[in-house]
This record gives C-alpha cells, structure tokens and sequence, in this order.
C-alpha cells in the first residue's frame, strides 16, 4: 500500500479547501476531533470489560 508523503498530503488539503472553503474549515476540524475523540471512547468502553474477564480467567486456573 503506498503512503502518503508530503505533496499527496498538500493536494489533498488543496482539494479540501476549493471544496469546503476556508472558512468551514475550522467547523470540519472540530467535528472530526469531536468524533475521534467518541471513537476512541467507545471502543475503550468496549475493551474494559473484556480485559478484565480474561484476568479473572486467568486467576481461577
């Protein structure tokens, strides 16, 4: 899979600003920190519980 370097990180951004504008941009960014953020959340919430029955399986044996 190739990677992203600096120029394919510039056209993008580039297309980003001629399609949203440079004014929205800010609104864009805080709404994808705002939903990383609730990723992030919900996938620690998920892995709580089953960490912890896997130690508790682990004392019992």
């Amino acid at each position: 899979m190739p990677s992203l370097g600096l120029p394919e990180l510039l056209l993008v951004l580039l297309i980003v600003v001629i399609i949203f504008g440079v004014g929205r941009l800010p609104e864009i960014g805080g709404a994808l920190g705002k939903s990383i953020r609730e990723f992030r959340r919900a996938t620690k919430e998920e892995e709580g519980p089953g960490k912890e029955d896997t130690q508790k399986g682990a004392k019992e044996d």
